[in-house]
């Protein structure tokens, strides 16, 4: 496995993807008062399932304009939370919960966003993959893989994990029992990327990818 992660990696340097620009752990006003950074951090990712890098980016951008803080989103009516970001997918249950998890921010954490992976699984709208990578992203914590579905569709291309992993929480468990722990917060971004220009879900570009000889799924070797 060394090989090939040290061969997608070099691919990595060379070839920029969408996630190393928009992904979530970009959005972020790494100026702005650290919790603030943290709560922007927590919403980027939950604006980002089932929505392409830079639709979010730009939903991102459109509530920074109008103040992504716990404070401002508390005041903001739903219906404006979803008008700044319409473009993502499930826009609406997105709007909802992104003003729910602000009150509990406010109530139940002394306006920051929960430190553990149990506090932020339990807040509406936020699954393990976001939890993990939030805490990664915005508390510097490493306490497992985010898998989304980059990361699930290459993990099983490269046979890093067995057909019993059926979802991505499957994937996670897989990767963690072997997967060294200072690759976890690395290797997201890196097949993201990788999944999003050569990987691809439907035509792989197997002819150009620098692990076609290593790889079980290749369709060219």
């Amino acid at each position: 496995w060394e090989q090939v992660y040290t061969r997608i990696k070099e691919y990595r340097s060379k070839n920029s993807a969408p996630v190393d620009t928009m992904g979530c752990e970009r959005l972020a006003d790494d100026t702005a008062d650290p919790k603030v950074y943290r709560f922007q951090t927590l919403v980027s990712l939950m604006l980002s399932s089932m929505t392409k890098d830079a639709t979010t980016a730009g939903a991102v951008r459109n509530l920074q304009k109008v103040g992504l803080t716990i404070e401002n989103m508390i005041d903001t009516s739903v219906e404006d939370i979803d008008e700044c970001i319409r473009k993502v997918g499930f826009h609406s249950k997105k709007a909802i919960c992104i003003k729910k998890v602000a009150e509990i921010c406010r109530d139940e954490y002394d306006g920051d966003i929960p430190s553990t992976l149990e506090g932020l699984v339990k807040l509406p709208g936020v699954g393990p993959k976001m939890a993990h990578l939030t805490l990664q992203v915005a508390w510097k914590k490493n306490v497992g893989i985010g898998v989304d579905v980059h990361v699930d569709r290459i993990s099983h291309r490269l046979k890093w994990v067995d057909s019993e992993a059926k979802t991505p929480e499957h994937t996670r468990k897989q990767l963690e029992s072997w997967l060294p722990s200072e690759y976890w917060t690395e290797i997201n971004p890196l097949f993201v990327g990788f999944g999003q220009i050569l990987c691809k879900g439907s035509g792989p570009r197997c002819g150009e990818c620098p692990v076609r000889d290593l790889c079980p799924s290749a369709t060219v070797k």
